[in-house]
């Protein structure tokens, strides 16, 4: 019967998704819900009529969760899952770690934990009970985001050249979401090996082309033209960091010349800047209007753009919105 408590398991779980206890740990909240979805899926193939609840750590109070796990009627199966468990009040810990020494049978526990030192009791008497562990951390390393690319296409079936799934990531970048969707898109668009060319067509050669035309739109003080460019990217898939990317090139490029020698020769520049010889022309012609306030509040635009898109904010759309008005209006400054 559903409810009833069985020994305490030691041993560390296999890799099950119905043992009785699955602890998820990192802050990547697609492998979060990943790690979710594949219990409750396990669990509803075994039982169809599997309850799932899901409940965030303010809402598991003294009493909660022997509630949620005590005897079921009708003997069903249950997935609890407790999101943000490392935030889980003191006065309900021990009710938690009393249920990892005894779960119940036909009950799965899986618990979203973040890591790191905070709510750390917690996560240590769940390794310590043999919970199964899902590893969900961040993947911010190129190399880590190459190997959930490669995974991706593994799990769909298909196969993609190493320079097919590098060229994703360069121009998706690190949002495991998108990659995620891209991977989906290829694999259901695409017949045979997925390469370099096909990845290009779909999304590097777009996404470069659309994210600069952004830039130099709003460099420009072309404030139409510029946020009509942003919403056609976002619209047709273009990764928000690529274009914080572009806008923060675009307006550094104003600086750097800004600040150089006047008279100066553009093949002088081009050395000293960096910047290819043809880069130097265009950058001198975007350059009238933009004051040397107007760069600095442009820089500070697009750092709290990039900042609101990889911090996850509710509306990248929005902020990146704002970041491009502020660029456009400071480009007629002087």
């Amino acid at each position: 019967m559903a409810g009833t408590r069985v020994s305490s398991r030691k041993k560390p779980a296999s890799d099950d998704p119905l043992a009785a206890v699955t602890v998820a740990v990192g802050q990547e909240e697609l492998l979060l819900d990943r790690a979710v979805r594949q219990v409750v899926e396990a669990a509803r193939a075994a039982d169809p009529d599997t309850d799932v609840r899901e409940l965030a750590s303010g809402d598991l109070r003294p009493g909660t969760l022997a509630e949620l796990t005590s005897p079921s009627l009708f003997a069903e199966r249950k997935v609890v899952v407790v999101r943000e468990a490392q935030d889980v009040a003191s006065d309900t810990l021990k009710d938690v770690k009393a249920y990892l020494e005894a779960p119940a049978e036909e009950i799965t526990l899986v618990l979203l934990h973040a890591g790191g030192a905070k709510g750390k009791g917690l996560l240590d008497a769940a390794r310590k009970a043999g919970a199964r562990e899902v590893a969900c951390a961040k993947l911010t390393k190129p190399a880590d985001r190459l190997a959930f690319v490669r995974n991706e296409f593994r799990a769909l079936g298909r196969s993609a050249a190493p320079e097919a799934c590098q060229a994703l990531v360069d121009a998706i970048g690190g949002d495991l979401r998108e990659l995620a969707s891209a991977c989906r898109q290829l694999t259901a668009d695409v017949e045979g090996t997925i390469d370099e060319a096909v990845v290009g067509r779909y999304y590097t050669g777009r996404a470069e082309a659309s994210s600069f035309t952004v830039a130099d739109r709003a460099v420009e003080g072309r404030t139409a033209e510029a946020l009509e460019a942003l919403r056609w990217s976002l619209a047709t898939g273009v990764a928000p960091v690529l274009l914080t990317s572009a806008l923060a090139q675009g307006v550094r490029s104003i600086g750097k010349l800004a600040s150089a020698p006047r008279g100066a020769r553009p093949a002088d520049l081009a050395r000293e800047l960096g910047m290819p010889p043809w880069k130097i022309d265009r950058v001198r012609q975007q350059l009238r209007g933009w004051s040397a306030d107007g760069v600095a509040t442009a820089l500070r635009a697009v750092a709290e753009a990039d900042a609101a898109v990889k911090g996850g904010g509710d509306d990248p759309g929005y902020a990146l919105e704002c970041a491009v008005v502020t660029i456009a209006r400071a480009a007629r400054s002087r």
